[in-house]
């Protein structure tokens, strides 16, 4: 059976080889991705056990370890309890370098027992004698970053706007910290706008058994605070399921393309067979032994298809390792698991998508499987549309799952494209609704959340000529443990003009710290009401009010003054963002022109740019290019193979055609417009299930209160263009290639 199997797929050389590459491109998605995001998660359990210590106490409920924030003070206090042999402080956060977007830093202090995990590959050690020569802030480099970045000892290293001396570079093992840097506490800092903050600290025990009354001491001193085990505290961090998420939601979309041109290209084989299996069956086979081939023909496919997605997926990574060190990323990432994982789901991609074909197979009665000669048996005819449209009505199978594959793929991208441009739309509604004018974010950061400004800066932009009043905002995200629920975290000085866009319609507005707005969606969702208390990270808050507004993600969240932001954030005196309300509007573009040049660290951009410019919506855009690509690349090959297999098919009927004297161009254009058709109509199909998308969307609890599309002419003429290239595209070889066929040899073709 094996050997038959074999033979039947090296028959068809070019329809194998195009199933194959089809179920390929999400296999190598999947690996790809699913490294990198078990490169993150692997990267954190190695630094957690690494690190030798027995627990954790960070800020609980945030999405990373880099939002975390820690009073530095508590250090001193918790290292002199008595189960404490030695406590570590930590500082962990997210920024851009030389041409990194996102590039990690670490912070200790002088007496750090973690510095231990460091080994000095070449140069010095963070803290001991910098040799003469090498001025400047110092800093050490992970390997793989030093190898990637191209850096030595005593170059420089810019981050963000500031620029430090190379003075070592290091090595740990471990993929997620040998892509970072190294930088004194007090550095990090002040690098990160977290003066006097850390993320966490490691603290080692002086017995196990002294757990227990430690957990109870802290909870009592530091009751905002939580004490977790290492392996528990890298288990809850929220990045790794929405990487992991991202991971199945792309490597899923490009599998079920290529499911759908896999499950099209076996049912074509049957069709195509239909008198070799009548043969089969008139010698002797069984149903079940029809059916076992079919089936293994199909899995086989799909097999082939997960191993050469597991071998490009390597060389995808081999290649992203040496130009960027994102999340470490690196092919010793590629574990037994994923791979598992990757082709445990091409294998049962390849059961369901043979079950049909394999079942319509044995089904087939020998005497009628005998007697097939192609086609069908009756011709169904429209009653409108000419050739191109009878050629596909007559093979409505094909091309319903052509325009399922065309349509996932067009509709993926529209649904997409609509939500970002909806984060874009909503952001800049938040800062137009302010009556700012201009508003400023730090440069260079890798997230809008990161953003730090000192307040003086809010005071010097406030007091230029031709600014009416400059107000600063803090602005954070924090997971809630109960429903795993994203909660926005806006902060307002009370009497600023930013807080005034907030439609208050229970309650009252905010008069003092420790009070908070609650957005509509988000009481209701949590229960509570005016004079009820809200919990965040350990944070007691006092509802005094609930407002509405039109932005989505902003009805799921709350406001707080800007103290208690601060507070909340590790941030003391300092902005996520500042809004700018001017004298004369029409001097925006020169006082942003002067707040660029005339501030360092800053970014300044009219309120109505603002949000396109974020670096959280260029990163969008560019997950949003990575979909595009994966999907287009799936999709394109369905239609490749469907047109393909419609030449094969109509060999003997194209053969008649030129013997009757149509010419080759004449024949080109034939199968163009059929996969043209077929492009347009996917189009159609794919603005249906972008709709559909966004429904689903809109019904997780995580994601919905974020999706608020915007829909555009020209999102749906991008639409209609993609779905045209795409079938033009997969045409454009098959229609060529039945241009080569000789009239005699189609004739003869069986």
């Amino acid at each position: 059976m094996a050997r038959i199997i074999l033979k039947n797929l090296l028959r068809r050389k070019i329809r194998t080889l195009l199933t194959v590459l089809g179920v390929c491109v999400g296999v190598t998605a999947i690996i790809a991705l699913g490294a990198l995001a078990d490169g993150f998660r692997a990267g954190y359990g190695s630094m957690m056990s690494g690190s030798k210590a027995d627990l954790v106490l960070s800020q609980p409920d945030v999405m990373d370890v880099s939002y975390s924030a820690v009073d530095e003070a508590v250090g001193a206090e918790l290292a002199a309890m008595p189960e404490v042999k030695a406590a570590s402080g930590m500082l962990q956060g997210l920024t851009q370098a030389e041409g990194e977007p996102i590039f990690i830093v670490f912070g200790y202090s002088a007496d750090s027992f973690m510095l231990d995990r460091f080994r000095i590959k070449e140069g010095v050690g963070l803290y001991e004698h910098v040799p003469r020569g090498l001025r400047g802030t110092p800093v050490l480099l992970g390997s793989a970053a030093a190898e990637v970045m191209d850096k030595q000892v005593g170059d420089t290293l810019r981050v963000t706007s500031t620029t430090y001396r190379i003075v070592g570079i290091y090595e740990t093992g471990d993929a997620f910290e040998d892509s970072a840097a190294l930088l004194r506490l007090e550095d990090a800092q002040e690098l990160l706008g977290k003066e006097r903050q850390v993320s966490l600290f490691y603290i080692r025990l002086k017995e196990p058994h002294l757990r227990a009354r430690l957990e109870e001491r802290v909870v009592r001193e530091w009751p905002d605070l939580k004490l977790s085990g290492t392996a528990e505290f890298a288990d809850k961090q929220s990045m790794q399921a929405i990487l992991q998420g991202f991971v199945w939601v792309i490597g899923g979309l490009a599998i079920v393309i290529g499911g759908v041109g896999m499950l099209n290209a076996q049912l074509m084989a049957v069709f195509e067979r239909t008198r070799e299996i009548g043969v089969l069956r008139a010698v002797g086979w069984s149903r079940r032994r029809v059916l076992q081939m079919i089936l293994g023909e199909s899995v086989l496919v799909c097999l082939a298809g997960g191993a050469l997605g597991i071998v490009l997926g390597w060389l995808l990574l081999l290649g992203l390792s040496q130009v960027t060190v994102l999340m470490g990323t690196r092919t010793g990432n590629i574990g037994l698991g994923l791979i598992v994982q990757a082709m445990s789901v091409v294998l049962v991609m390849g059961l369901i998508g043979g079950l049909y074909p394999s079942w319509r197979a044995s089904r087939l009665p020998p005497v009628e499987a005998l007697r097939y000669e192609g086609g069908s048996s009756k011709v169904r005819r429209l009653p409108v549309g000419g050739m191109a449209v009878q050629s596909l009505w007559q093979r409505s199978t094909r091309s319903l799952l052509t325009l399922g594959a065309i349509g996932l793929t067009v509709g993926a991208i529209l649904a997409l494209e609509a939500v970002v441009r909806g984060f874009v739309a909503s952001f800049t509604d938040m800062a137009t609704g302010t009556q700012a004018e201009i508003m400023v974010r730090q440069a260079d950061i890798a997230d809008a959340t990161l953003s730090a400004i000192d307040e003086r800066v809010v005071d010097y932009i406030g007091a230029m000529p031709g600014v009416r009043s400059a107000a600063g905002v803090a602005f954070t995200g924090v997971i809630l443990p109960e429903s795993g629920v994203m909660f926005v975290l806006q902060g307002y000085a009370p009497n600023e003009f930013g807080i005034q866009r907030f439609h208050v319609v229970e309650g009252e507005r905010l008069t003092g710290n420790r009070q908070i707005l609650l957005g509509r969606l988000m009481a209701d969702t949590l229960k509570r009401e005016v004079g009820e208390v809200v919990e965040l990270t350990g944070m007691r808050f006092r509802v005094v009010g609930i407002y509405e507004s039109n932005i989505g993600w902003e009805q799921m969240g709350g406001v707080t003054t800007l103290r208690d932001a601060q507070n909340f954030m590790g941030r003391p005196r300092k902005v996520s963002m500042i809004g700018v309300k001017l004298d004369d509007p029409a001097q925006a573009q020169a006082i942003v022109h002067r707040i660029n040049n005339g501030i360092p660290g800053v970014y300044a951009a009219l309120a109505g740019e603002f949000a396109a410019e974020m670096p959280d919506v260029q990163t969008s855009n560019a997950m949003l290019d990575g979909i595009s690509l994966i999907a287009i690349a799936a999709g394109g090959l369905t239609v490749l193979n469907t047109m393909m297999m419609a030449v094969f098919e109509r060999t003997r009927e194209i053969g008649v055609l030129r013997a009757v004297g149509w010419r080759r161009r004449a024949v080109l254009r034939m199968i163009l417009r059929e996969s043209v058709l077929l492009g347009l109509l996917g189009g159609v199909v794919g603005i249906v299930i972008s709709f559909v998308m966004i429904e689903l969307m809109k019904t997780s609890a995580s994601l919905g209160s974020w999706v608020d599309p915007v829909w555009a002419w020209d999102i749906f003429a991008r639409a209609m263009l993609l779905s045209l290239l795409l079938g033009a595209a997969g045409g454009l070889y098959p229609a060529y290639r039945a241009t080569r066929l000789q009239p005699l040899e189609a004739l003869r073709y069986e």
